[in-house]
């Protein structure tokens, strides 16, 4: 089942419980207000005729005969079945075919459960357990309610005793209309229910289908990349939204967008990688053609071929390096912790010179930043390495100046043209300056991926008075409070 289904029949389900819920509260609160009001006509009644007859009783010599007695004497129990009977003495009750009410049966019960018609449209009403034992032994005011089918309708029966063993009064109505009434009122409510029902499974499923179109375009794009791994401009654009959907589309796309330019650098990489290693690879080859006829060479031959082959082993295991290097720019996991530039700076400082014998000024100020310090350290180290190839002269120290997160070093070399300060940080690229030197082109790529892991940016350009000035930045919003502009020197040896 899809999930549109699925959203259009939840809204249906909730949307009938609530429907169904509602109407059986409001047909059992009607049903109960409606019954209330007829048990209290019924009580009424009741009041009436056995005020009726204690008035009866009233006129009647003491101790002759009991309630049960004077109902079997009473006019109402002397007449002949059929006949329309008197209403009892002292109860106003309506005329039979009036355009009130249907006119209520009244009875009484006699204290051996004898039933004694006294008024209403019935011969008589039966008389259950419970009757028979609240004339007998009930007490006074003691009542019972129930109901009953006679005489092809239905009645509210109420039992009352009068205690004393005086017997009882029933008296009932018919309902047969407050039935049809209420049962109306349950095929309305049934009704609205299935249309509140029907309204809501609709209103889900176009709800749904807003929600889903957008999760089904996501699974489109999630699929076309689980199948062959490209993704296309258009599916890593955001379906749209502010919900939660829309969110997950826009992180979604993110994502994609990721995925695309990893995708994208990893195959230039690739290319490039293939490209560069193709010229060692070619010039061990054809040494190690030569080797072959190692014999036939003269020593100083021999001694120049084997230092090319070394040469070119040690270049080829740089460059692996640094391959290694550059793909694992920004998949390392370094945890991010405040950084001291400067400390930075001195340690790679330190480590060039080991290299190089070069000597490293630092300028720097307190700038600390929230970074990977291994990371920087790689950086600054490329950039110090970079500078002390291009400046074999070593004349002046190479400078290194920090300044709140921006970070330039400087040399005394030839300087970087104009048609390549913007492509120096490119993968492999060689200026023609450069081309006669060792190295692979990678070192200020990676600073290049530093600095963007760090939010920053990379600069290249001429020193003045002659010489580099190549840098990078961290972003401003790294630097942490404990950066001061307070400016310190080093030099490194």
């Amino acid at each position: 089942m899809s999930l549109r289904s699925r959203f259009a029949l939840a809204f249906a389900a909730v949307g009938a419980a609530v429907a169904v819920t509602v109407g059986a509260l409001s047909y059992l609160a009607a049903s109960d207000s409606v019954f209330a009001e007829v048990d209290r006509t019924l009580r009424s009644t009741t009041v009436a005729l056995t005020r009726g007859m204690e008035k009866r009783e009233e006129q009647t010599p003491a101790g002759t005969a009991d309630t049960a007695d004077t109902a079997r004497r009473s006019p109402a129990g002397q007449n002949p079945a059929g006949q329309n009977p008197a209403p009892f003495p002292g109860l106003d009750l309506p005329a039979p075919g009036g355009e009130a009410a249907p006119q209520p049966v009244l009875q009484a019960v006699a204290r051996d459960g004898t039933p004694i018609r006294l008024s209403g449209p019935l011969e008589r009403l039966p008389v259950s357990d419970t009757a028979r034992a609240l004339a007998a032994s009930g007490r006074a005011g003691e009542s019972d309610t129930t109901e009953i089918d006679a005489g092809g309708h239905s009645y509210r029966l109420l039992t009352t005793a009068l205690g004393e063993s005086r017997g009882a009064l029933q008296v009932a109505v018919q309902v047969d209309q407050t039935r049809d009434v209420l049962a109306g009122m349950a095929r309305q409510i049934a009704a609205v229910s299935l249309a509140v029902m029907l309204v809501a499974a609709a209103a889900g499923r176009l709800l749904a289908g807003r929600v889903t179109r957008r999760l089904a375009r996501l699974a489109e794009v999630a699929e076309e990349v689980s199948t062959d791994g490209r993704v296309t401009h258009d599916a890593s654009e955001p379906v749209g939204g502010r919900d939660e959907v829309g969110r997950l589309s826009a992180s979604f796309s993110r994502m994609l967008g990721r995925m695309v330019a990893a995708r994208e650098a990893q195959e230039r990489l690739v290319h490039d990688a293939a490209h560069e290693l193709r010229t060692p690879l070619t010039s061990l080859l054809a040494n190690a053609t030569v080797l072959h006829r190692v014999t036939e060479l003269s020593p100083d031959s021999r001694d120049r071929l084997l230092d090319d082959v070394q040469n070119e082993t040690r270049e080829l295991g740089h460059l692996v390096d640094e391959l290694v290097e550059l793909a694992l720019a920004g998949r390392r996991g370094e945890t991010e912790e405040p950084v001291d530039l400067a400390e930075v700076a001195r340690r790679a400082a330190r480590r060039v010179y080991r290299r190089t014998g070069r000597l490293v000024h630092v300028d720097a100020d307190d700038s600390v930043v929230r970074g990977s310090s291994p990371g920087l350290e790689r950086a600054v180290g490329n950039l110090l390495e970079n500078a002390a190839k291009f400046d074999a002269d070593g004349g002046e120290p190479i400078e290194v100046h920090i300044r709140q997160g921006a970070i330039t070093v400087r040399d005394r070399g030839p300087g970087i043209a104009a048609e390549d300060s913007g492509r120096v940080f490119d993968r492999f690229y060689r200026a023609d300056s450069a081309r006669g030197l060792p190295g692979s082109g990678l070192g200020l790529a990676i600073v290049h991926d530093v600095a963007a892991a760090h939010g920053g940016s990379v600069s290249a350009g001429t020193r003045p008075g002659g010489g580099a000035a190549v840098g990078f930045t961290v972003s401003r919003s790294r630097l942490l409070p404990a950066s001061r502009p307070r400016t310190k020197t080093a030099t490194a040896d």
